[in-house]
């Protein structure tokens, strides 16, 4: 590591200093944090969420979180709680508190992604040997070739060129920090970039976008590299960890984030270090595996059906997750630990609603529109929950809109850390758990940004072609979406959750205004290698879509007016 990680944050000494004076914590008396988070868990596949959004009890859902429901009665449940598109993107904004896009993590890549490093090739100018162009080739045509992607999170390796992004476990001073699950922030096993070199130490993890949930030891714990000219001698990956004899991926990672809690509370009398344990189930993501007898269950439910939501597996999933809830929350109180350690549950990004041009249904995100890898709510709208039973009078919503990268200054702040004094996107959200309306105004930010600047094969409601690149703004209560084929819809989002009423004809000065709110954000702050691009090759002759592609860019930097010129859905 460089120095830069250990002198951007300055120590305030023994008595850590706070913005909220309500949470300042002297060293011994710090709060333990478990952080879970979801993979692809969709708004309201939690029992909660969908009765907040669409009045249905609990009884008359399919799926079952009852854990869940708990922890929200225990704590704060944020009802407009935003993440990234994709994983990977919102796991670099948790750790860092910074947009993804500024960053460069525009989407999540599978294994075969060829940066420059697996090429055992220099970048060329400009680029990080972690960047990677990213297509399906199977969308065809593309007005827009894609961005490109950062899919290494810079430790400020001799490569990363003085790049070096403080994570949170290295932010929590003082704290003993783990890592356990999913990674995916690594370059896919890239050495340098892996959970221990950003402060972590690591519990069981694999450095990949998805595991199979049955006999995956061996692929964790690969040593031979994917590809031969990377410069290292093996493939850092991942490790399983000792054998429990646990045959459900789920379980497995759930008994051992139980053992590493259980071997804390032993020992908290011997030493003044309080734990933060990021604790990242693969579950709910693909592929689509549970133990057959809780499949048989949900295949039989009365309830199946329910909003659309009729995948017995994935309910099957949905509930071996909360289970895994349950356990951990049970373990805190076993051990004597539940008030002193705060609790956070959210998911990477929105529900998956049809798999990858397969037509299999996955779940239902009803009433909100969209899925993973697009900015409508249904992708970017997550379930959000922080407990903090010590301090926090549970049992409440918050409805202020807060985003992913909140977490990293909200974490700080509790756990009695001083502000950050790098550059950060995200604002502490601390005061909203004692202060759910934000009568006293302790949260400020009333803006939000999205870039996914690629096509994907996910369909989009406007027109059930795929996606091609967007981007977007919330600016209080509306959003803007940008799509980079030329079209803009702008929605009053506290009226109209489901994104129905495309409101950028009525209010064409509000749709200027959030373009160029938008504009401005990446034009200041996301490299133009991330960026979607006109494709040369283009032939509009081919365009299966019924409006023409607009450069909406090229109109708006030319002085036009992009409300009047825009193709609006």
């Amino acid at each position: 590591m460089t120095s830069i990680k250990t002198t951007t944050l300055i120590s305030l000494g023994t008595l850590m200093l706070s913005g909220n004076l309500a949470f300042a914590q002297s060293r011994s008396s710090r709060p333990n944090i478990v952080f879970i988070l979801a993979d692809d868990l969709g708004y309201t596949d939690v029992n909660c969420f969908a009765t907040r959004s669409t009045k249905a009890p609990a009884e008359k859902q399919f799926y079952e979180t009852p854990n869940l429901n708990r922890l929200a009665e225990q704590g704060i449940a944020f009802s407009q709680a935003y993440s990234c598109p994709l994983c990977a993107p919102t796991r670099s904004s948790i750790l860092t508190g910074k947009y993804a896009s500024r960053l460069g993590f525009m989407t999540a890549t599978a294994g075969s992604a060829n940066t420059w490093y697996v090429q055992g090739l220099q970048p060329p100018a400009g680029f990080h040997e972690q960047d990677c162009y990213w297509s399906d080739k199977s969308i065809d045509p593309q007005a827009m070739l894609n961005g490109n992607t950062l899919i290494a999170l810079p430790a400020g390796q001799p490569q990363d060129h003085g790049r070096d992004e403080i994570t949170l476990a290295e932010a929590l001073k003082g704290y003993h920090s783990a890592f356990l699950g999913k990674w995916h922030l690594g370059g896919h096993g890239s050495e340098g970039y892996q959970p221990h070199d950003q402060g972590f130490e690591e519990l069981a993890y694999f450095d990949a976008g998805s595991s199979p949930y049955y006999s995956w030891r061996n692929g964790w714990d690969r040593k031979a590299k994917h590809f031969p000219l990377m410069r290292q001698p093996e493939l850092k990956q991942g490790r399983a960890g000792a054998d429990k004899g646990i045959d459900f991926l789920t379980a497995d990672l759930t008994q051992r984030a139980l053992d590493y809690i259980d071997i804390h509370a032993k020992n908290k009398n011997n030493t003044d270090k309080p734990f933060f344990l990021y604790f990242c189930q693969f579950s709910v993501h693909g592929p689509n595996q549970a133990p057959d007898s809780t499949i048989k269950y949900f295949s039989q439910k009365a309830t199946k059906g329910w909003k659309g939501q009729s995948n017995a597996t994935y309910a099957a999933m949905v509930k071996h997750l909360d289970i895994s809830v349950g356990q951990i929350m049970n373990k805190l109180a076993e051990v004597g630990i539940a008030d002193e350690t705060i609790v956070v549950f959210m998911s990477d990004n929105g529900g998956i609603t049809v798999g990858s041009g397969n037509g299999e249904l996955i779940t239902d995100n009803s009433p909100l529109t969209g899925q993973k890898a697009n900015v409508y709510e249904g992708g970017i709208r997550v379930p959000l929950i922080i407990s903090y039973r010590g301090k926090v009078k549970g049992g409440k919503w918050c409805d202020i809109p807060v985003d992913c990268n909140d977490l990293f200054p909200t974490l700080l702040e509790l756990a009695g850390e001083p502000k950050p004094s790098h550059l950060i996107d995200g604002q502490s959200i601390a005061g909203l758990l004692k202060d759910p309306a934000n009568k006293k105004g302790s949260y400020t930010r009333d803006t939000y940004f999205w870039h996914y600047p690629l096509s994907v094969v996910y369909k989009n409601p406007a027109d059930n072609l795929p996606f091609t690149p967007q981007s977007a703004v919330r600016k209080g209560d509306f959003k803007l979406i940008f799509d980079w084929y030329g079209r803009l819809s702008l929605f009053n989002i506290r009226k109209d959750i489901s994104e129905k009423e495309n409101l950028a004809k009525q209010l064409p000065e509000k749709t200027r205004e959030l373009f160029a709110v938008l504009m401005n954000y990446l034009e200041q702050n996301v490299e133009k290698k991330y960026w979607p691009t006109s494709n040369p090759g283009y032939d509009p002759a081919t365009e299966l879509r019924r409006v023409p592609y607009i450069d909406l860019y090229k109109v708006y930097k030319e002085g036009k007016d992009v409300a009047e010129l825009a193709n609006i859905p």
